[in-house]
């Protein structure tokens, strides 16, 4: 009898751990090499790692939820030849995080190995989504390539399956586990709030010319054509007014006690996604036409949402904004994206009555409310980027030159 121990692998970009998110395998069952065996969460994605040899499990080494450093056990298996011989074939590619660039093509498995193998046949994605629906995948009729479960057939059954429950019958509460990507963001917010000393600066803006150029630009869209909303402009004009205060566009390598400026504007776009809020990454933003920046917003948004964001598409923000859109509020006290030292938080816009000229008169208001790293950032400079932000999008016919 001989027995493998898998210790857990660098999942990327010099990953030190990783949580387990779920099994794919059970103690006793036969595997075979290549098959999955466990999804992990790094800081950048979820990924399904493969088994490197055929034969029986023997031990886990953790329960969802734990974190399991590079290096150390991750399963036990053993390789005898008579295990190794009741393994089905494998029908996973090898080690490859689903968010990020799309898996190489697996050839498909045989007739018997499909037979073989009990455990239906679907992406980390749709198993995620059928455990948070409560649907067992094998009452689910997959039809996809050799019986595959699709996203599709995951959305039907959805409309008949009924709702697992967390809580013991009759209870009044319901337990969930801290998992994966919402445990990542429940330690960064925590890091960042008592690392990071805040303050928070609003302000005020008559967005009345702007609404009006947003609508111009519009009206000249393509029928079917996406609607800019004000995000596009407000990041558009935050990148012009930024190299005249480099120190807002700056990250603190606190490892390194070392402050460092950038002169390139990419921008964090705070996005929230089923998995919790994520912040996809637009680069080099003041080289970009508006309509070229409204389809970048559009497009790593979307790849965040959708799970296909590629890992250098969630890291390398210099400056995040975040937007809540019609559900904005009036004020905000966004937390820092931490190592930025500053955030733009956009609030809902509404008309309202102001004085204009002593008379009274309806405009278009919106707040901006955002905040600062005052290690780094004082509060008169942090006033004065907002008020020449502020300057641009009252004046919106210079956000359009380059």
């Amino acid at each position: 009898m001989s027995r493998h121990i898998f210790k857990l692998p660098d999942l990327g970009e010099g990953t030190v751990s990783a949580e387990i998110v779920a099994w794919r395998v059970a103690v006793g069952d036969v595997i075979a090499e290549d098959s999955p065996i466990a999804e992990m969460s790094t800081d950048k994605a979820v990924v399904e790692v493969p088994s490197p040899v055929s034969g029986r499990v023997v031990s886990l080494g953790g329960k969802p939820g734990d974190v399991v450093s590079v290096g150390a056990e991750l399963v036990v298996i053993e390789t005898d030849a008579a295990a190794a011989a009741a393994a089905p074939a494998a029908s996973s590619p090898r080690l490859t995080p689903p968010p990020a660039a799309p898996a190489p093509v697996a050839k498909a498995p045989s007739a018997s190995a499909a037979s073989a193998d009990s455990r239906p046949r679907a992406s980390p994605r749709t198993r995620r989504e059928a455990r948070e629906s409560g649907i067992d995948l094998k009452a689910v009729a997959g039809t996809g390539p050799d019986g595959r479960i699709l996203a599709a057939d995951l959305a039907s059954a959805a409309q008949v399956a009924p709702v697992v429950s967390n809580a013991p019958a009759g209870s009044d509460r319901e337990e969930i586990p801290v998992i994966g990507v919402r445990r990542l963001i429940a330690q960064r917010m925590t890091e960042a709030k008592r690392n990071s000393p805040h303050f928070a600066y609003v302000e005020e803006v008559d967005v009345t010319a702007l609404e009006a150029l947003r609508l111009e630009l519009n009206s000249a869209l393509a029928a079917g054509q996406p609607a800019y909303s004000f995000l596009p402009l407000v990041t558009a004009a935050l990148a012009q007014v930024l190299h005249e205060f480099p120190q807002c566009n700056a990250h603190y390598d606190g490892a390194r006690n070392m402050l460092v400026r950038f002169r390139d504007v990419h921008a964090g776009i705070a996005t929230q996604t089923k998995d919790g809020l994520k912040v996809p990454v637009v680069r080099n933003v003041a080289a970009r036409s508006i309509s070229d920046l409204a389809a970048e917003i559009r497009r790593v948004t979307e790849a965040a949402r959708n799970n296909t964001a590629r890992r250098d598409e969630l890291s390398g923000s210099t400056i995040t904004v975040t937007s809540l859109g019609k559900l904005g509020g009036i004020v905000s006290t966004p937390i820092l994206n931490v190592p930025e030292v500053a955030i733009i938080g956009i609030n809902k816009a509404i008309e309202r009555v102001v004085v204009r000229n002593g008379g009274m008169a309806i405009r278009r208001m919106m707040n901006l409310s955002s905040s600062f790293d005052h290690r780094f950032v004082d509060g008169y400079d942090a006033a004065a980027m907002i008020q020449a932000l502020k300057e641009r999008l009252e004046d919106p016919a210079r956000i359009l030159q380059r």
